[in-house]
């Protein structure tokens, strides 16, 4: 049924451009407490000033500038338009495959590789294929690496245990090489807003790869090289989302979803665990969380089937009161993925509502296969837009309406949302990866700032 509510409404919810308002005094009080966090990026005036020492205006890093010129940082770093890029030092961050995977899962047992193949078919995972899949992955780690070392270019191969902040300072360029999820995991590190993330799909045929080059570059990475060296790419700026954390009791330290799967921990646990080894914030001012979200925010209860409970502001609208099965706030890179998978619609929801409006006289033309394929593809393609507009695309699952909730808006786009929780085991998650607690009192902040923009690079097919 929320599907069909979403199809009659969504072409005018989606239509609606959200004005740009900010509170003044979140963004003067979050400023200030920005200035904690190390490995932050500088905000306001003083980036200002940092680009007129290079020569460079505020505006000349605006999304959606084309071939932009951000500034030059040497022989490594960005150059300016019309010219390429050539990095002297690459940091290449690699994907845990999920024979990997398995293998630290159950090496506290001290399984051997037999005894792990003999596991693996009693969950009916194929050994076999694991391997294979994980030999793929590694041919083609060791061609962009061989290939970066070929052009003289220092490189750091690092797994997601071992990349941290330090990495990214050394580098002048960060390449994932594995899928979407690696992609992410890159830029989770990145606050430099002109230092370049490129993603390589290291296994075309298990992976999509939206975030990365063209497939054709997975097997000729040299290629792609000369074609930076020659400036024959854009720039390309992905707006990201910033997070604010404010409340009473509040815990701003992070849970790594990805080593809580390792530990088989569950995921109450892992934050109970980490409120121990760092106590509870009494910050109750706006806290800027030291994460940019690339894809999409995530706010609901730790356990699916319990409605969460909280009151959300659209654009320094008023405090509604909602229950739902979560809160996803997505840029637009985020808009293809679990957003769009949310909001889409079927072709069979779309014949049904048709039928009825052609029943109650509404529709006059001929109802036919061809037609609803085109009403279909029209309202899930208006669901997506660039990567570099900045505004945020928000969507309500499953609303509870009743006499006492309602959901005056189940999606649209807007420039800032607000969350004021009021559930019981609650998370807030940043694209799929990293998780913070967000129960009862916590008050959460949620905009773009286009000084978070992630640098990323297009190469034709």
């Amino acid at each position: 049924m929320s599907s069909a509510r979403g199809f009659l409404g969504g072409y005018f919810c989606l239509a609606s451009r959200a004005a740009g308002r900010r509170s003044p005094l979140l963004c003067q009080r979050a400023a200030g407490a920005s200035s904690a966090l190390p490995g932050l990026p500088l905000l306001g005036g003083a980036r200002r000033r940092l680009l007129a020492l290079r020569g460079l205006s505020p505006g000349a890093a605006v999304a959606g500038a084309g071939p932009c010129a951000p500034r030059r940082r040497g022989c490594g770093g960005l150059e300016a338009a019309g010219g390429g890029f050539r990095p002297s030092r690459v940091a290449v961050v690699v994907k845990t495959t999920r024979y990997e995977f398995e293998q630290q899962r159950y090496r506290y047992a001290g399984l051997s590789e037999e005894d792990l193949k003999q596991l693996l078919a009693l969950k009916g995972s194929n050994y076999a294929g694991l391997l294979e899949r994980h030999r793929i992955h590694t041919k083609n780690v060791e061609h962009v690496v061989d290939s970066l070392r070929n052009e003289k270019i220092e490189v750091r191969l690092v797994k997601r245990r071992e990349y941290n902040e330090e990495t990214v300072r050394w580098a002048d360029a960060v390449i994932s090489a594995g899928g979407d999820g690696t992609m992410l995991l890159a830029a989770s590190k990145v606050f430099d807003k002109f230092k370049p993330v490129i993603g390589v799909n290291t296994d075309p045929e298990r992976s999509e790869g939206h975030l990365c080059l063209p497939v054709r570059y997975t097997h000729s990475f040299p290629e792609a090289l000369q074609k930076l060296y020659r400036g024959e790419f854009r720039w390309q700026w992905r707006q990201r989302i910033r997070l604010y954390l404010e409340g009473t009791g509040i815990n701003p330290t992070p849970v790594d979803l990805h080593e809580q799967q390792l530990s088989q921990e569950q995921h109450s646990r892992a934050h109970i665990s980490e409120r121990f080894q760092d106590q509870r914030s009494d910050i109750s001012g706006p806290h800027l969380l030291p994460v940019r979200a690339l894809n999409e925010v995530f706010i609901g209860e730790s356990l699916s089937s319990r409605a969460s409970y909280y009151e959300i502001s659209v654009d320094d609208g008023p405090w509604e009161k909602q229950k739902s099965s979560g809160l996803n706030v997505c840029t637009g890179t985020g808009s293809k993925a679990w957003s769009y998978n949310i909001n889409k619609v079927a072709h069979q929801a779309v014949e049904d509502i048709l039928k009825i409006a052609k029943k109650h006289g509404s529709l006059t033309m001929p109802l036919n296969t061809e037609l609803v394929q085109k009403v279909t593809n029209d309202y899930n393609e208006s669901l997506l837009y660039s990567p570099e507009e900045p505004k945020m695309f928000f969507s309500i699952r499953e609303p509870i309406v009743n006499r006492v909730f309602s959901s005056s808006r189940q999606r649209g786009f807007s420039s800032k949302v607000c969350v004021r929780s009021r559930c019981w085991d609650a998370c807030m998650v940043v694209d799929g990866g990293t998780s913070f607690e967000f129960n009862d009192g916590a008050i959460a902040s949620i905009m773009i700032d286009t000084e978070d923009a992630l640098c990323t690079v297009l190469l034709e097919e």
